[in-house]
C-alpha cells in the first residue's frame, strides 16, 4: 500500500498539500514502483496535528481520486468523517481507512450501504493529544477488544466479515514500550482470523530505535516491514514502495 499525503503538514515530509497536480505524480511514482493499493489521505494524523473541515478534505481529494481512478489500481482513502467516505466511493475509491476505527455515530451505517473494503484502526485519543500520555493496562488486551467491538459492530450492521481487515495503530496513542508488545504480539493477536495491516514506515518509534531523523528511516522502515511479514501482516502501508518491494522479493526467495 504505497502512502500519497493530500496535507501540508505530513510527519514524514513528503505531503502534497493541495496540489493535485503534484499528488498525482507521486500517485503514478508509486504504482510505477509497484504499489497494490494507493492509501490517498487528505488530513493529517501526525501528532499534534489539528483536524481539517469535511470540505476541505473533499477539496484536495476529489481531483485526485478523479485521475487515480482512472487507472485501475484499488484505492483506499484514510478518513474518518462518514461524508467524505460518501464522497471518496462516488469517486472510485474501493477501500476506507478510518483510523478512528469506525467511532463516528454514523460510519458504519454509511458503509453498510455500500461494497467497499473496510480498515478498522486502533488509536487511543485523537491525533491532537494522542501521545501526551498515552496509558493502558494490557495494551495487547484493550487493543484486540476494541478491534474485536468494531468488528462485531460491523456484523450486526449487515457489514460481510471479508470485507474488513484489522491495523493496530502503531504510533495512534501509543508510546515505545506499547508500539513494541503490539508488535511482539501480532502472531499472537487474533479476531476472527482477519488481516492485519501493518503501518511503521518511517514512524517515530524507529527514531526511537535508530536516532535516525525522518529522511533516514528507509533501512529502518523495511526491515520493521520484513518483521511484520513474517509476524502475519497481509497489507504493509509503506512510503518507499520500490524498496519495499525488493526487500520483499529476496524474503520470498530465502524462505
Amino acid at each position: 500500500m504505497g502512502i500519497v499525503n493530500l496535507t501540508p503538514d505530513s510527519f514524514s515530509g513528503d505531503g502534497c498539500g493541495a496540489n493535485s497536480h503534484l499528488a498525482i505524480e507521486h500517485a503514478r511514482q508509486q504504482l510505477d514502483e509497484g504499489a497494490d493499493i494507493l492509501d490517498v489521505g487528505a488530513e493529517s494524523s501526525r501528532p499534534g496535528a489539528l483536524p481539517v473541515s469535511e470540505e476541505e478534505e473533499m477539496r484536495r481529494l476529489r481531483p485526485v481520486l478523479r485521475e487515480i481512478a482512472r487507472w485501475g489500481v484499488p484505492i483506499s482513502v484514510d478518513t474518518y468523517k462518514p461524508s467524505v467516505m460518501t464522497m471518496a466511493l462516488d469517486e472510485g475509491a474501493a477501500m476506507i481507512n478510518d483510523i478512528g476505527g469506525l467511532t463516528h455515530p454514523q460510519a458504519i451505517s454509511v458503509l453498510a450501504e455500500r461494497n467497499c473494503g473496510i480498515c478498522i484502526m486502533h488509536m487511543q485519543g485523537a491525533p491532537g493529544t494522542m501521545q501526551q500520555a498515552p496509558s493502558y493496562g494490557n495494551v495487547v488486551a484493550e487493543v484486540q477488544e476494541f478491534l474485536a467491538g468494531r468488528v462485531a459492530a460491523c456484523m450486526e450492521a449487515g457489514i460481510a466479515i471479508d470485507r474488513l481487515l484489522l491495523d493496530p495503530g502503531f504510533g495512534f496513542g501509543k508510546s515505545m514500550e506499547h508500539n513494541f508488545e503490539l508488535f511482539r504480539a501480532l502472531t499472537a493477536m487474533n479476531v476472527n482470523d482477519l488481516p492485519w495491516l501493518v503501518g511503521v514506515s518511517r514512524k517515530s518509534l524507529l527514531g526511537g530505535i535508530t536516532g535516525r531523523a525522518i529522511g533516514d528511516r528507509m533501512p529502518a522502515s523495511i526491515a520493521a516491514a520484513m518483521l511484520a511479514v513474517q509476524k502475519g501482516a497481509k497489507i504493509l502501508r509503506v512510503h518507499d514502495v520500490g524498496a519495499t518491494r525488493d526487500a520483499l522479493a529476496v524474503l520470498a526467495a530465502f524462505k
